[in-house]
């Protein structure tokens, strides 16, 4: 790591002044700790395996030969531009507070809750692919049988331990989420290697041949389609997967150079997650026995081609490895939610903000923030487990959802970036610049981008998410109009700053930030 000199500590903290807010948090992350955190929660290990059925159940080989490279660019265009905007504003809110800056008080809190809801349910969502996870791996070894109360239990223990890490401080958080880096780059190689070895044939025709397992030929993962739409439902996949690389922008305010290496660490993490990630699903479909009978199997297909092809002694080591990291996935989401909680709530926009916003000067956490962001995850999985609309549980349905409400708060802040560019609102650029005409194209290439996404996220069986979101949307307006319009003062913009300087200089001493 490069020397972090005090003149580098004082620019740090000289923009986060003027920006009107305090250096509560403790700032220890290098470059390689915040792209890791990023690279942790997009995890190819958790989104790749977990939702491969809807590759291989749905346009099969070409599913990954093709889709995987064209989503993972999808996603790509979104972490370029937002990369730009990090290194102008970085801080622990990221989007929220971009939102506002670029936009107005009502944008801003907008952005927050599509963050917020999307954080708190995609690390439910985390930690529940985790549970089956781990059930398919070792459920039946150790006698385990799947239901809601050993379901609950599982995700109250493993997120509780997640939470608890984070308290401890973002030293300890950071160890584990760079040791997750390694592991994550690790376990992909080493999968792929198990993969090629076992394989019969190396029939590299079939990572480009386009199937359609629709319906009863891929065991109802999706419902019968044409090819056209099947690939573009497989889209969905890698989209998904790489997606959270917010998180190296919520953790602004601990990294070391923030405003240089944020946004270098948010398209890295998602270029490495791509590269490893096509390595290793590539390599598995390659040592598929046969696409046909792979579509059969449904959602079980990664345990399915693992028992068919691979040594028992090696297979069990390669879970244990994966378990791990989906485990430690879930912990850099657990710090993302929470620097997203503590940033939405020192500006007082949550109930009982005065408490979520505080930082224990022990440990230099947003405790509070991090177990309520923990302990909402959890009964979000557990309230909408019980619930079912028609045949399908609530809990599905909010999930179809959590992706695209995260994609949306990363488009409010991009489209306005792209409206503000040279006025007033955004004047200044970051030491990180694409330049006008390249931040403009990545803009307009995220606003397609999300179209595309929207419309194809809200098609069977995920077409409760359209309603989902529009009802959303609705209720935020009330909600906006009603009540927070008047109370809700956002960000501290102009004056606003200047006036702040003696409580932030307070609220440092009380954290014992001495600037040294």
């Amino acid at each position: 790591m490069t020397e972090y000199t005090d003149v580098d500590k004082s620019e740090d903290m000289k923009i986060l002044h003027g920006m009107g807010y305090a250096q509560e948090l403790e700032r220890r992350m290098s470059q390689f700790s915040n792209f890791a955190v990023s690279f942790s929660i997009i995890c190819i290990l958790s989104g790749g395996i977990n939702s491969l059925a809807q590759a291989t159940s749905g346009a099969g080989g070409a599913a990954i030969g093709i889709g995987w490279p064209l989503g993972c660019f999808i996603s790509l265009v979104f972490a370029v531009a937002m990369a730009q905007i990090s290194s102008a504003y970085p801080t622990a809110g990221g989007l929220y507070h971009w939102g506002s800056i670029l936009g107005n008080r009502f944008t801003g809190w907008l952005t927050a809750w599509f963050n917020l809801l999307g954080l708190i349910t995609v690390l439910g969502a985390i930690n529940v692919g985790t549970y089956y996870f781990f059930m398919g791996a070792f459920g039946g070894a150790l006698g385990l049988e799947d239901t809601t109360t050993t379901r609950i239990i599982f995700l109250a223990i493993i997120t509780g331990l997640q939470a608890l890490v984070n308290h401890m401080g973002i030293g300890l958080t950071a160890k584990l989420t760079d040791f997750s880096g390694y592991l994550i780059f690790a376990t992909a190689i080493a999968l792929a290697l198990v993969c090629l070895v076992a394989a019969d044939t190396w029939e590299f025709g079939r990572l480009f041949t386009f199937g359609n397992y629709s319906g009863e030929t891929g065991g109802n993962v999706w419902p019968a389609t044409s090819s056209t739409w099947i690939f573009l439902l497989g889209l969905l996949m890698p989209i998904y997967t790489i997606t959270g690389y917010d998180a190296s922008a919520h953790t602004s305010e601990e990294t070391l150079k923030a405003a240089h290496s944020v946004p270098r660490a948010m398209i890295g993490s998602v270029l490495w997650s791509a590269l490893f990630g096509y390595i290793m699903l590539c390599a598995f479909v390659l040592m598929l026995p046969s696409m046909d009978e792979a579509a059969t199997q449904g959602w079980n297909v990664f345990f399915w081609g693992m028992d068919q092809q691979v040594n028992p002694a090696v297979k069990n080591i390669l879970y244990l490895a994966i378990f791990v990291a989906q485990w430690l996935c879930g912990l850099a989401t657990v710090t993302s939610a929470s620097r997203m909680i503590f940033a939405f709530s020192r500006d007082g926009g949550l109930p009982a903000s005065s408490a979520l916003a505080k930082v224990s000067p022990t440990y230099r956490t947003p405790v509070a923030a991090i177990w309520t962001g923990s302990i909402l995850a959890v009964l979000f999985v557990w309230g909408s487990s019980l619930v079912s609309i028609g045949e399908t549980p609530v809990y599905t349905i909010v999930v179809s959802c959590t992706v695209i409400f995260l994609f949306f708060s990363f488009i409010i802040p991009i489209t306005l970036g792209l409206m503000a560019w040279g006025t007033s609102k955004w004047d200044k650029q970051g030491p990180w610049n694409l330049g006008e005409g390249m931040f403009k194209l990545f803009a307009v290439l995220s606003i397609i981008a999300m179209v595309l996404i929207f419309v194809i996220g809200i098609q069977p069986p995920n077409d409760w998410a359209l309603y989902i979101t529009v009802g959303f949307l609705i209720v935020t307006g009330i909600v906006w109009f009603g009540f927070e319009r008047s109370r809700f003062k956002g960000p501290p913009i102009g004056e606003e700053v200047a006036k702040r300087q003696a409580e932030i200089a307070a609220a440092e001493r009380a954290v014992g930030e001495t600037g040294h």
